[in-house]
């Protein structure tokens, strides 16, 4: 019986090759150096971009007021404690000595918002267009 040996062949491991994956990665890096270097040729047009300059006629000054309304009902003028019978002659005497009046109105922590508005319709009524309301609240007279 030792005739009859039947011969099984046998079976080559699998293995990557990695040499042809080798030569893909060199392509691509070809490739993307040969692109990035034609980029080079786009042609752009030149701006003559503008250069900012403060305005020379007027020095630059901050001659904005701020009102604030405390929370007894006590109105101040830049720091100054004043009456609410003062501010519209207050507000028309600001705008008639700056060209670009700007007002801040401001609160502390228990301004009442009645008197508030109150301050701010002295200050629509005067024409005054550039004011704002603070949205935090301040220490009182400050």
């Amino acid at each position: 019986m030792e005739g009859n040996k039947v011969k099984v062949p046998v079976r080559k491991k699998a293995r990557i090759e990695i040499i042809p994956l080798i030569d893909v990665i060199f392509f691509l890096l070809a490739t993307f150096v040969l692109f990035t270097l034609s980029l080079n040729r786009i042609q752009s047009v030149p701006v003559d971009l503008p250069v900012a300059a403060p305005p020379r006629d007027k020095p630059l000054k901050d001659e904005s007021v701020t009102i604030q309304i405390s929370g007894d009902g006590a109105i101040f003028w830049n720091r100054e404690l004043i009456d609410l019978n003062e501010v519209p002659s207050r507000i028309a005497y600001y705008k008639s000595q700056n060209d670009d009046p700007r007002i801040l109105i401001a609160g502390d922590e228990r301004a009442r918002f009645g008197l508030t508005v109150t301050v701010l319709d002295e200050v629509r009524k005067a024409g005054i267009l550039k004011f704002s309301v603070e949205t935090r609240t301040r220490p009182t007279g400050k």
